[in-house]
């Protein structure tokens, strides 16, 4: 039977292991009750409208970016979702979420293989986060507690 002085130390645990692991997460979000990392590696321009959708749900649903983390992560194909700033459909779309303190991140690597096989490098968006591997950049966030989707 557990003691009211071990009730409470249990309790006192719980909840610095709750928030040391919050804090660890993302410490510009504080106050997020989840973090959610959405995964955008096709080519397909339709995945790239439904990963700017969820994003803007999940926004919602949560009451504001403040209460929820949210970064986008693009790697293979997904790439293309950011480049282009001059001609991509859905520029302002991007550009509203990154004013929302949504991260979008960009693979390094895979942005290389395009130049290696075109022999231009793609422009990204200002503002977006490069990472030298994208897979390995989402799986340490999934490590850290990211909630990993694939819309």
């Amino acid at each position: 039977m557990i003691n009211i002085f071990q009730g409470i130390v249990l309790l006192v645990g719980n909840f610095l292991m709750f928030t040391a692991t919050a804090e660890a997460l993302n410490s510009e979000k504080p106050f997020a009750e989840r973090h959610v990392l959405l995964q955008v590696s096709d080519e397909d321009p339709a995945k790239f409208s439904l990963a700017l959708d969820v994003a803007n749900n999940l926004i919602r649903h949560y009451g504001g970016t403040d209460n929820i983390d949210v970064q986008i992560i693009t790697f293979a194909g997904g790439v293309n979702m950011l480049t282009r700033p001059d001609s991509n459909p859905n520029f302002e779309r991007i550009k509203s979420l990154m004013d929302s303190e949504v991260t979008f991140v960009v693979c390094l690597n895979s942005l290389d293989t395009i130049k290696r096989k075109t022999g231009t490098r793609p422009v990204v968006f200002d503002g977006t986060k490069s990472v030298q591997t994208g897979v390995a950049y989402m799986l340490e966030k999934i490590h850290d507690g990211y909630i990993q989707i694939h819309p």
